[in-house]
């Protein structure tokens, strides 16, 4: 469900294709209640019972020795199922057994009200081990917490349903609320929330205005504004994500340091780097991480990479990069510096002054990164060059 709602609010070119054992895993949860109605319509309730408990021992069993691991709801279901299969067969009546499917429902029910009506996304952080690197923005988050307030009271009625038919209804009636009625449920709630979104109406949310703590991420982890075309924040993803999806428009930073003799400092892109490593590039360029201000940025990035202060810097203008990996909203400065510069091995090889005439003769050599080609032409359009 959490896959399918996700994949269906933004499709992500490159996420990974949901494995089957999600819904296998799921569904397998109502074999043993289809095996009880069977063989308790042909031999009777204590051999319907027994054979229902042991399906349930024997799919833990082949969960542990096909994986190697023991998953935990399949350890509850199966757990629930000796007790509760136990107990009615030593009462000799299936009431027990029968009351399962309402017991686990009642604690998803708990689980989805955490989720509906707290700050801990419990069911994102179940979710993440089906999800794998699909990216889940703020929209997606905002989304989902409306969607688990629905199905809070879908559980309720449902869990309801199932406690009263196994009290007042037959096997066959009961056997189809606690199975068949839940999946029916749950696609109606999923396509009648993926209609709602689609056709009726377009979601719109506030982006978060706490700035986050990222000085402990990892650079995967590092989280930026995704943006419109107009430079408008409509969501969230981490570096992992943008790099590789260029639907994902992020914003970024550039530096352009000009010495008193008119020569453009550029760097050369550490080998570390994920795209166009050892490639000459812009003087400073960097990220702007989710909740920083566009002259935080500047000032992060560039005494980062360089140790200098771009208190002098001065704004040319911005434009939307793209090429096959990323698109990134670019904001373009610059400013009068000499140096010294205080160079970061862990992000640039090494830097070095260039005059516009030579950066001219070496164009299109696979010398520099294309981004920095087409900011080049650029800043001579517009006059920008040879000017401090």
């Amino acid at each position: 469900l959490l896959y399918y709602f996700f994949k269906n609010q933004r499709s992500v070119k490159g996420a990974n294709i949901m494995n089957n054992s999600v819904i296998k895993n799921f569904a397998i949860g109502f074999i043993p209640i289809f095996v009880f109605i069977i063989v308790d319509s042909i031999f009777g309730t204590i051999a319907g019972l027994i054979t229902a408990v042991v399906t349930g021992i024997a799919y833990f069993v082949y969960y542990y020795w096909h994986y190697r691991q023991i998953e935990k709801m399949i350890l509850l279901d199966t757990a629930l199922i000796v007790l509760t299969g136990g107990i009615s067969i030593l009462f000799n009546n299936a009431i027990f057994f029968k009351l399962k499917p309402a017991i686990i429902e009642s604690i998803m029910t708990v689980l989805v009200a955490v989720h509906a009506f707290s700050n801990r996304p419990v069911l994102l952080d179940m979710g993440k081990r089906y999800m794998a690197d699909m990216p889940i923005n703020e929209m997606q988050i905002h989304l989902m917490k409306q969607l688990s307030r629905i199905l809070f009271i879908i559980l309720i009625i449902h869990t309801g349903l199932i406690v009263y038919s196994a009290f007042y209804w037959s096997e066959g009636a009961w056997a189809f609320v606690s199975g068949g009625l839940f999946y029916i449920l749950l696609g109606v709630l999923v396509v009648g929330q993926f209609i709602y979104i689609r056709f009726i109406k377009k979601p719109s949310f506030a982006p978060i205005k706490a700035p986050i703590d990222q000085s402990h991420f990892n650079d995967a982890d590092e989280l930026f504004d995704v943006l419109d075309e107009k430079g408008r924040i409509i969501g969230t993803a981490t570096r992992q994500q943008v790099h590789g999806n260029p639907k994902l428009i992020h914003p970024v930073v550039h530096l352009h340091i000009v010495n008193d003799k008119g020569q453009l400092y550029l760097q050369k892109r550490a080998q570390s780097k994920d795209l166009f490593p050892g490639l000459w590039d812009t003087a400073v360029g960097g990220h702007v991480r989710h909740g920083e201000s566009i002259p935080d940025a500047l000032v992060r990035e560039s005494k980062e990479e360089f140790g200098v202060n771009p208190k002098n810097a001065k704004p040319l203008f911005q434009y939307i990069m793209r090429n096959p990996f990323e698109s990134e909203l670019v904001h373009v400065f610059k400013m009068r510096y000499n140096g010294p510069f205080k160079i970061n091995r862990d992000e640039v090889e090494m830097g070095r002054f260039f005059s516009v005439f030579e950066i001219k003769k070496l164009l299109g050599q696979g010398m520099f990164t294309p981004n920095f080609e087409q900011e080049f032409q650029l800043l001579l359009k517009n006059g920008f060059l040879g000017k401090t």
